[in-house]
């Protein structure tokens, strides 16, 4: 039950906010244990001057114009290891396409519990049906 944020620079065409959806959410079932249908993302196109980052840290080299950041609030914790595999898969697949490199990815994940989240109708879903 994934909600992510994609935040980037506006000017990016339809294909590429397509294919940078669809293979990040990719990523999060063949790496994240997310099922196929539980997609939810909102991209975020922002102004130059609305979207600040630094351009070297942590980064192998510096960080370019087509940097894109994705904040990932989850229910289900998962291990070390499966976020690391993870993080990889996404670089790979959006280094595919839309052909993003890896060092314009950042990724945060944020793990909310069950009553956290609401899907509809004012109810509370994941505590109800547990």
């Amino acid at each position: 039950m994934p909600f992510t944020r994609i935040t980037l620079l506006r000017g990016k065409s339809p294909g590429y906010l397509k294919a940078l959806s669809d293979n990040f959410h990719r990523a999060l079932v063949e790496a994240f244990e997310v099922p196929p249908t539980d997609r939810f993302q909102a991209i975020h196109q922002l102004e130059p001057h609305e979207l600040v980052f630094d351009r070297t840290y942590f980064a192998s080299t510096p960080r370019s114009d087509d940097y894109v950041f994705f904040d990932v609030t989850t229910g289900k914790p998962r291990s070390t290891e499966v976020k690391k595999a993870f993080y990889r898969r996404v670089a790979e697949l959006l280094g595919d396409a839309p052909g993003v490199r890896p060092e314009d990815i950042m990724i945060t994940i944020t793990t909310a519990t069950r009553e956290d989240w609401s899907f509809a109708d004012g109810r509370a879903q994941m505590i109800e049906q547990a």
